[in-house]
């Protein structure tokens, strides 16, 4: 049967962060040539690292630097399976006299050899530039007669670099669209700080401004010596060498201490101005994320939120504390030049403007490529640094496996990768400093040339002169710094982005419901038809009814995937159901306090959280003002009291991070202890007993009887002898549904699902 050739194809994202994507594409399923053909057009396109294309289920997994936008990567996909669907849909069917048609497909298209047709235009330019400057000669020397012409000439230039270049930067930095849903980042990052931003602003500026009068006092005082006296400061009333040098070392002096006090402060303000902006917004979005509802939590990446809160919101730190000191001196030394070059020497200004946009053209040049290779390194590195950590955490199954010589060989050659990335980031970052050295120095010698000729000529005063000699070095200098501020403004701005999207989401409603007093509460609970699923997956409760009565022990058990943890999940309103409702006493939980409900209801899960502090804290922890008595019945109650006793430092035995030092049993009666010390009404336990041996499951199920006697204890477990003792068994099929309730008594004699688990558990062979 000839398959159909498709008109459209339909591409669906499954999954895009940062430098990776995941997409469903039906034109590539069934279609093995078609799926090649997407992959080898993708890796023909700059920055796309790898792509895999499934023929089978249709998926691509796209992986690209940080030079390519998530969005650009997903524009460079539909591109190819558009030329992919072009190729499909030009392939020929040519009728043979033989037989049925046989298909000839459309040739591969080809993308552009890298550096083809490149030195034409550039041998073009280059000629055209020469001739330019033969036959525009007589018109250049006019322009350059002209300041203001020319000035505003090398205005037009500078900006037109730094518009594309920032262009450029936003595309590799993939704002796009977000940085124009943002108008004013600065204003968001800085908030309620502008006076303390206006401080740091106005330091900065007068330190560069001293700076420059230094560095212009300088000369004048060689060029007074060697003159033996200065005319312009005579005419002030300034009269003898002396007296003349005394006043220049005086200001040049008084200079040198303004920069040094200004830039002090400056520096100061600004250190203090980004760990105020770094306090306050670590603190708010942790804050926000605290609040944010676990079904959305769920969702995100745990070391992505962890990067967000430290690396990100350190980045806006960073740029504040540096960055944006260099725009400002950067502003200050440029708005110092101009005039000064215009009101004192304005036939040579034009030697000081022109280097302005080739410095600021030269610094994104060649910080991009060095922003490349520092990438290819950073991207090495963390390989490296990834897979030495995999090693060191899997320490054991490699001496198991016998593996150290290969895992040796394997670090080996991921750590020459990496330095031979670093070298190349090395060379690369060498280049930059050294040409923007030049053009500053080429400037400085340009000065001196044209501004000497001009004093020996007579058309330019030597006092007017000596001021200029160094300004143009130093506003290159600063100029030189461009394109790096350029890369870690965009930078800034996408992890402000990174950042404002974790305060996008949606918080609990911590505020609304009615109140809820503890010891009111009874304990009923009843799920009344409820259907819920988790996203792209099939529902994990549909249309489940089941009611636990107040003051007693229910027990419900099933099968893997059966929906009994999502049951306490969303009585803990952790989630919400799609259709139904979720009852405790009769009231929708979605209509009660929030926090009221979660302090009536302890919940102890499988693998409890342990924090790295000791082990009387993690009992206590939510029962900060409870005494030492009761803490150690808890832990009794809960049977942990033996084994922490056995402890060198017993209570106050730190367990290490994620509780490493104790074994899963240890970690559930502590956090079975820190739930009795709470004291709740309400009661779920989770398979909180499953990593326990069966005589220290005795003695804890013995000490609950007695603690959960008048109280609602729900105890969800595959271990049909921790809820044996119930009160009430619920038997939980897929999809929540109830296809058996009774105490354990009367589901062993029905015959049913519990009595065959029954059997397999107790080792009794099964009655065929």
């Amino acid at each position: 049967m000839t398959r159909l050739t498709p008109t459209r194809a339909r591409m669906q994202p499954r999954s895009i962060v940062p430098g990776r994507q995941r997409w469903e594409i039906d034109l590539l399923k069934g279609r093995p040539a078609a799926a090649r053909l997407t992959e080898a057009t993708l890796l023909q396109s700059p920055g796309i690292e790898e792509v895999h294309a499934s023929p089978v289920t249709g998926r691509v997994l796209l992986r690209h630097d940080r030079t390519v936008s998530s969005r650009e990567a997903a524009r460079l996909l539909r591109q190819a399976v558009s030329l992919t669907l072009t190729a499909l849909l030009s392939t020929v069917v040519r009728p043979r006299a033989d037989g049925p048609a046989a298909p000839r497909p459309a040739p591969t298209p080809r993308a552009p050899r890298a550096g083809s047709g490149r030195w034409l235009p550039r041998i073009a330019a280059a000629g055209g530039a020469v001739a330019a400057a033969v036959v525009g000669g007589p018109f250049l020397l006019r322009v350059f007669s002209r300041p203001l012409l020319m000035l505003g000439l090398t205005t037009a230039a500078t900006v037109g670099i730094v518009r594309r270049a920032w262009r450029r930067s936003d595309r590799a930095g993939g704002t796009g669209d977000e940085a124009a849903a943002h108008r004013h980042p600065l204003r968001r990052i800085i908030g309620p700080h502008k006076r303390k931003f206006a401080l740091a602003a106005v330091l900065s500026g007068l330190s560069q401004l001293a700076e420059m009068a230094l560095f212009a006092l300088s000369p004048s005082i060689v060029l007074l010596v060697a003159k033996g006296g200065s005319s312009t400061l005579a005419g002030y009333g300034v009269a003898g060498v002396s007296s003349q040098l005394g006043l220049l070392v005086g200001a040049a002096g008084a200079a040198c201490l303004a920069m040094a006090a200004f830039g002090y402060g400056a520096s100061v303000a600004w250190r203090q101005l980004a760990q105020t902006i770094e306090d306050d917004w670590r603190t708010r979005t942790y804050e926000h994320v605290q609040r944010v509802a676990p079904s959305e939590l769920e969702k995100e990446r745990v070391s992505r939120v962890n990067s967000v809160l430290s690396e990100d919101i350190g980045q806006l730190s960073t740029f504040v504390a540096s960055n944006m000191n260099d725009v400002v001196q950067m502003v200050a030394s440029l708005a110092l030049l101009v005039p000064a070059f215009l009101l004192l020497a304005p036939q040579i200004a034009w030697i000081a403007f022109v280097p302005i946009p080739v410095v600021a053209w030269l610094s994104f040049r060649f910080h991009e490529r060095a922003v490349a290779h520092h990438t290819a390194s950073d991207e090495r590195r963390a390989r490296l640094n990834g897979r030495i950590t995999e090693n060191l955490y899997a320490h054991t199954t490699i001496k198991s496996a016998v593996t150290e010589e290969h895992e040796i060989a394997r670090i080996t050659e991921f750590n020459r990768e990496c330095s031979e990335a670093n070298r190349a980031s090395s060379r690369s970052s060498a280049i930059p400093p050294q040409i923007l050295r030049l053009a500053g120095g080429s400037a400085l010698v340009g000065t001196v040339l044209l501004g000497g000729t001009a004093v020996l000529r007579g058309t330019l005063s030597t006092a007017a002169f000596g001021p200029l000699i160094e300004m143009p070095g130093i506003a290159m200098l600063k100029l030189s710094r461009l394109g790096s501020t350029t890369d870690q403004y965009q930078r800034t701005v996408t992890a402000l982005d990174r950042v404002e999207r974790l305060h996008r989401l949606p918080l609990e409603p911590a505020t609304e419901g009615r109140p809820l007093p503890r010891q009111q509460v009874k304990g009923e609970i009843e799920l009344r038809n409820v259907t819920f699923s988790y996203p792209g997956r099939p529902p994990a409760l549909s249309d489940t009814s089941l009611v636990i009565p107040p003051g007693r022990t229910t027990g419900i058990v099933g099968a893997s995937g059966a929906g009994k943890t999502t049951v306490a999940k969303l009585l803990m309103r952790f989630h919400h159901p799609d259709r139904g409702r979720v009852l405790l006493d009769g009231a929708d939980v979605r209509t009660l306090a929030l926090p009221d409900l979660r302090r009536a209801i302890g919940y102890v899960t499988q693998e409890p959280f342990l924090f790295d502090a000791t082990i009387a804290d993690n009992i206590r922890y939510g029962s900060f003002d409870t005494t030492d008595e009761q803490l150690l019945d808890a832990a009794r109650t809960a049977g942990a009291d033996t084994f922490i006793d056995s402890l060198p430092d017993g209570y106050d035995t730190r367990v290490g991070e994620r509780g490493a030092a104790l074994s899963g049993g240890q970690k559930q009666r502590i956090a079975l202890a820190r739930t009795i010390l709470r004291d709740p009404p309400v009661i779920i336990l989770d398979e909180a007993t499953s990593a326990v041996d069966n005589e220290t499951e005795a003695t804890i199920q013995r000490a609950l009887h007695v603690f959960g006697s008048d109280r609602t204890m729900v105890v969800i477990a595959h271990r049909l002898s921790t809820v044996q003792s119930a009160d009430q068994i619920y038997v939980m099929n897929p999809g929540g549904l109830v296809a058996e309730q009774g105490t354990h008594e009367e589901l062993v004699n029905r015959g049913g699902t519990y009595t065959t688990l029954w059997q397999l558990q107790a080792g009794t062979p099964t009655v065929a």
